[in-house]
């Protein structure tokens, strides 16, 4: 009875501190920029001179397998000279995670300022492993939007729902304010092609030139807005004496323990490639920076001031004749519905490229897709759901080589002559709740890449769905599979039981739409 008692009063207490816990004053807290006199630093001396021949201009490179991804990041990091800046939603403690703690820790040890701005809940990253890496005289981290009650945190979230549901799910990487990395990748194997069980099909572009600064300022906003805190005053101690070595010698450890694996070869071989060769091929053209300032969160979703989306529509973009629209988490909604069949009225012929719902890794959302997928057909959009298994030949492929795949890339392609790549998915919640960035590259070259990489492969690596009518006049979907002895037509979600089926028509009965 007393044991009782005591667990029941010791619940009531968690309670009473998550319920009532409260996030820090932000008085007193450093505020810092993006260093600016960094042309004399390698990657400054290095970029330069063709940035010098292409004012206004931004060099463009695609990367689009895993592991190229992660060696990109690599580099940057063990080239900097001043400054590295990096902003994520998730940060794995894994192979891929841990590799570029390593080199920026590196990185710190040679002087080079390291700052990192971390989604709190996308990370959930242990408390005490910040503050060790926070310890570092040349590191500090900050946490967005964070949950107040530390101890409690999954109770805290509950109590604090409507607040932390908003979450920053920017990816971005920028090295002495010279080169930057934006895209759909977050930090962990099943991004980098590191992972046995689960590798997304993903897009980030490699850039230098003229948009590196102004995605510099959207860094420093987040950065020293309000809805960012540092780690120490959150957790209200410093790290203990001795956790920093401590933590270096469990990453060094971990690294150690991966040497002569095939993954970490195969990124040795590529890095010691990299970093003793400057031709790597990139095109040039102008690129505008698209971001949802941070204190979106703090207003109304039906608020549009400061929207990506509000932005993006500014720039008056209009396809003449084909758009190709990649994003894994596909919720039209009536706005997008509009918007596409407009397109489609006008001639423009429209492909999406989602996750079917045997890849999904949410299958909440694929419920809310699912119910615009006649409406969509019938309006002429050419839709597609990737396979979450691919054969032997497109195994090779580079856009889509993994057996065991899921849709993560966020990229929009229009007429084949511009091109946005980013964190924004076409959802509610990328639109109206999260923080999202990327950059409108109007570039022929990689946006003629894309489509020449996708096109080709739609009818191997999804199915296509098309709708059918039957005798007594009913409209049905048909998801189309091209195998060896021809197309045959499947007639529900392929690859998946009944009870998934179930769980997703289950799930479109949820008035939860705007959370998706």
């Amino acid at each position: 009875m007393k044991s009782t008692l005591y667990r029941l009063a010791l619940l009531v207490s968690i309670i009473c501190v998550a319920g009532c816990a409260s996030l820090p004053p932000q008085a007193g807290r450093p505020v810092t920029h993006a260093l600016t006199n960094t042309d004399d630093t390698r990657l400054g001396t290095q970029l330069s001179p063709s940035n010098q021949q292409h004012p206004g201009d931004t060099a463009f490179h695609l990367l689009i397998t895993g592991v190229d991804a992660f060696v990109a990041r690599i580099v940057l990091a063990e080239t900097a000279d001043r400054s590295v800046d990096l902003q994520y939603y998730i940060w794995h403690d894994d192979e891929t995670g841990q590799g570029l703690a390593a080199s920026l820790l590196a990185a710190a040890d040679r002087g080079v300022r390291v700052r990192l701005v971390l989604d709190d809940l996308g990370t959930s990253a242990d408390d005490e492993v910040l503050l060790a890496l926070n310890s570092h005289p040349n590191i500090e981290i900050r946490l967005f939007n964070p949950v107040a009650a530390r101890s409690f945190k999954k109770l805290g979230t509950l109590f604090e729902f409507s607040r932390v549901n908003r979450r920053m799910h920017n990816k971005a990487m920028i090295a002495d304010n010279q080169a930057a990395i934006l895209g759909g990748r977050n930090i962990g194997d099943e991004y980098f092609g590191a992972s046995s069980s689960v590798a997304f099909s993903d897009l980030d572009v490699l850039l230098h030139g003229a948009v590196v600064s102004d995605i510099s300022n959207e860094f420093d906003l987040f950065w020293n807005s309000d809805e960012v805190y540092t780690v120490e005053s959150l957790v209200g101690h410093k790290a203990p004496a001795g956790a920093l070595d401590a933590y270096r010698q469990h990453l060094a450890a971990s690294v150690a323990a991966r040497e002569g694996g095939a993954y970490a070869d195969e990124v040795k071989t590529r890095l010691k490639d990299a970093l003793k060769s400057d031709d790597l091929s990139f095109s040039w053209g102008h690129a505008t920076l698209l971001f949802d300032d941070p204190t979106k969160i703090t207003r109304s979703p039906n608020d549009i001031q400061g929207h990506l989306l509000t932005k993006f529509n500014a720039l008056h973009v209009e396809p003449q004749h084909d758009m190709l629209v990649i994003s894994p988490y596909f919720v039209p909604g009536d706005e997008g519905m509009a918007w596409m069949k407009g397109l489609e009225a006008r001639g423009v012929d429209v492909t999406v490229l989602t996750n079917s719902l045997a890849a999904t890794d949410v299958a909440a959302v694929h419920s809310g897709y699912s119910r615009y997928r006649m409406e969509m057909l019938e309006a002429g959009v050419h839709l597609f759901e990737l396979k979450p298994v691919a054969d032997s030949e497109t195994k090779k492929k580079m856009l889509f080589g993994s057996s065991k795949a899921s849709l993560h890339a966020k990229t929009y392609v229009f007429d084949r002559s511009s091109i946005f790549i980013g964190s924004m998915n076409l959802d509610p919640r990328s639109l109206t709740l999260n923080t999202e960035i990327g950059v409108y590259c109007e570039d022929p070259k990689i946006a003629s890449q894309v489509v020449s990489d996708v096109t080709p492969q739609l009818n191997t690596l999804a199915w296509k769905l098309e709708r059918r009518t039957d005798a007594s006049g009913d409209s049905k979907i048909v998801w189309i599979e091209n195998g060896p002895g021809g197309p045959q037509e499947l007639t529900s979600d392929p690859d998946v039981s009944s009870f998934r089926r179930m769980e997703i028509w289950l799930l479109g009965l949820l008035p939860i739409e705007s959370e998706l």
